[in-house]
């Protein structure tokens, strides 16, 4: 059982409900403080499995669904309407002059060496791309657009028939006069939803301030109506409407989300990285590491980012499907290689392993639901790493005839031996493409991962830490106790936050401390204004430094009152830090940033665990490791007594994941149930 301490006090009963590629992973707090779990297939329209999800939870803790006093809830549904293209048919209004902003970008190629390389098509094409005569600049309104030309334009996109519009003007960021005027008179005029540049992101840089706002505007029809969808059937059971997580690891109300969709777009990822830094961080502060990988494995994808000191690493400079987006996220590095990516051989007779995903219907093979593609977790089941009597979920058993089935045609094309043989295959090469999205978060940004301990979750995540971790030479492993379902764990101790932000190019030497006194005051205005309950929130303050002459930014702390030496200072250790050198030159302030965090009171995990290790073992089964049969010990989860120590090779089966502890690591439970897993060294 876990939970926070039972007491004689009424905990809130808290709900959070994660939407993956393959599960839908529900946990849920009782009002004596344990914690509940569920996993339940996610569904074409996400809201049904949301609601079976509910149902399932709050059956298994004996509780009706109105008992639920806090709902979060992270989605996929942004994501799946911009990756898959089938968001709104959206029209987009620039200055005349930049119609073709979205397809010039930064005239630059996406691989350099690859002549057959493309950049993705715009998420609008030029025939609904429409201008303006209008021109403002950072100083002032030259040429004001005018009713007339509102009017004209807003003839000309319900023509286009659009369902949405992102109004993106020159120089909207610090002017945004012209903007709001038109953006106002087509919502006065037009029935859908209209995305403003100086509302979604007050930030220069023409081409990814108009493509942030074009994503804004392309997946906001899609959220709002499945937002629209879900609450209105929360309603019967009297669940609360959701606070839903953004993809700057923070929640914010569904009706402020529903205004600006972008923000949910790495929803559900970043769940998984908050619930990992809530849950492992003291292991790292145990092992005296520098910090912690997180990676999430699920169904469909593997997602990898860093936490230090703590804290997630947040990025304002991320690009998503090739399109950039100038929103504050987690900062994370995303692979197509989960539990469902069917492996397949390539023209050249070579085994690969996704990006495309079996999903949950029909599923891997082994599920026995029609599936007959070979996948990731054929591949897993068929090594003995799961077996026939391991339930996913708690209620999916496994099939290994279908597995090896697929397997052996698999092999036959790949002209390997044996099923085995290709199995084998399939779990490298998943492994490799994990590996690289490490090496992407670590080594190439100046972190030796050797200092780092790997957090492993999802459904898959667990079962391939240990390996991973021996290719990158890390020696901790971490399986937090609610591993399978961490993300949707994640939303019941994620922080509200709310983020403002606005260009202002300056050099710091020449910066007039009381007007960006002024700028942040009333940044930290509009980011209060996105919360519940401003009284408790905590205002951070940052700004984005260069050196003079630099293209991109760093951002460093502010102090309030704003201390010119001390941001100074910040940039030059921030500057070194990633760049290995500092200089003795002007350093311009760019863009002020704001952000406003209400914390939310701990989730405690506790952990009985069983009286002994032996009555924790369930059945030995043999696991190919490395080309080598072994006899393997399982064990069940929640039967492991607290500071217990096992010796690998070992298979440790929970409700819904499954760790794998190789030849040469052993385990041992910490008092919260956590798993540690670490290099044997005799």
């Amino acid at each position: 059982m876990t939970g926070d301490e039972a007491t004689d006090t009424h905990a809130p009963v808290r709900l959070g409900v994660d939407v993956g590629g393959t599960f839908t992973d529900v946990t849920l707090t009782t009002p004596t403080g344990d914690l509940v779990t569920a996993k339940v297939p996610t569904t074409a329209d996400q809201s049904e499995g949301v609601l079976a999800g509910i149902e399932a939870a709050t059956e298994r803790a004996g509780l009706e669904p109105d008992a639920v006093e806090e709902f979060t809830h992270a989605t996929t549904v942004s994501i799946n309407a911009l990756l898959e293209r089938s968001g709104a048919k959206t029209a987009l209004v620039t200055t005349a002059g930049f119609r073709d902003v979205l397809e010039i970008g930064r005239q630059t190629r996406p691989s350099l060496y690859d002549v057959t390389a493309t950049r993705p098509e715009p998420l609008v094409p030029r025939r609904r791309r429409l201008e303006i005569d209008e021109r403002a600049s950072e100083d002032g309104v030259e040429r004001p657009v005018t009713d007339e030309a509102c009017a004209r334009l807003a003839d000309e996109v319900e023509a286009l028939g659009a369902e949405s519009v992102a109004v993106s003007l020159l120089h909207a960021y610090a002017t945004p006069e012209n903007e709001a005027r038109l953006a106002d008179a087509l919502r006065e005029r037009l029935s859908v939803p209209v995305s403003a540049s100086h509302e979604v992101l007050p930030e220069f840089r023409e081409f990814e301030r108009t493509s942030t706002t074009a994503v804004d505007a392309f997946v906001r029809p899609t959220i709002d109506a499945y937002l629209g969808r879900l609450i209105d059937r929360l309603v019967p059971l009297e669940v609360p409407p959701p606070h839903v997580m953004g993809s700057n690891g923070g929640i914010a109300a569904a009706e402020t989300v529903r205004e600006r969709a972008a923000t949910t777009l790495l929803s559900g990822p970043a769940a998984g990285v908050v619930g990992a830094s809530r849950t492992a961080s003291a292991v790292a502060d145990e092992r005296d590491l520098d910090g912690l990988v997180t990676f999430d494995m699920g169904g469909t994808s593997s997602d990898v980012s860093l936490v230090t000191d703590g804290d997630v690493a947040r990025t304002t400079d991320a690009v998503v499907d090739g399109l950039p987006l100038g929103l504050p996220m987690v900062d994370l590095e995303t692979v197509g290689s989960g539990g469902g990516s069917v492996a397949w051989v390539d023209e050249g007779g070579a085994l690969r392993v996704g990006p495309r995903s079996a999903g949950a219907d029909p599923g891997p093979a082994c599920y026995g639901r029609g599936g007959d593609e070979p996948t990731v977790t054929d591949a897993t089941l068929a090594l003995g790493y799961l077996g026939s009597d391991t339930a996913l979920g708690g209620t999916l058993s496994l099939e290994p005839d279908r597995a090896r089935a697929v397997l052996s045609a698999l092999a036959a094309e790949a002209a390997l031996e044996s099923a085995l043989e290709a199995a084998a295959g399939v779990y490298r090469v998943a492994n490799a493409t994990m590996e690289r999205a490490i090496r992407a978060v670590t080594v190439e940004r100046g972190h030796d991962p050797r200092r780092f301990g790997l957090v492993a979750f999802g459904g898959a995540g667990p079962v391939h830490a240990a390996a991973l971790a021996d290719r990158l030479e890390m020696e901790t492993v971490v399986v937090p106790l609610p591993a399978g379902v961490l993300s949707a764990f994640g939303l019941l101790v994620a922080d509200e936050r709310a983020d403002a932000a606005r260009t202002h190019r300056v050099s710091l030497a020449d910066a007039d401390l009381e007007t960006l006194e002024t700028l942040f005051t009333d940044l930290e205005s509009d980011a209060l204004a996105d919360v519940r309950a401003p009284d408790q929130a905590t205002l951070e303050r940052r700004v984005d430094c260069r050196y003079r002459g630099q293209s991109f930014e760093l951002a460093v702390p502010v102090g309030d009152p704003i201390d010119r030496a001390a941001v100074e200072a910040r940039f030059h250790e921030a500057h070194e830090r990633a760049y290995g050198y500092r200089r003795e030159e002007r350093i311009d302030l760019v863009t002020l940033r704001a952000s406003a965090v209400v914390e939310r009171d701990a989730v405690s995990l506790r952990y009985d665990g069983g009286d002994d290790l032996e009555s924790a073992r369930r059945t030995t089964r043999p696991i190919h490791v490395d080309g080598t049969e072994r006899d393997a010990p399982v064990y069940e989860r929640p039967r492991l007594p607290v500071d217990a120590r096992v010796d690998g090779p070992a298979v440790i089966e929970g409700r819904e994941a499954t760790t794998l502890v190789p030849p040469d690591w052993q385990m041992t439970v910490h008092t919260d149930g956590t798993l540690v897993l670490r290099r044997d060294r005799r």
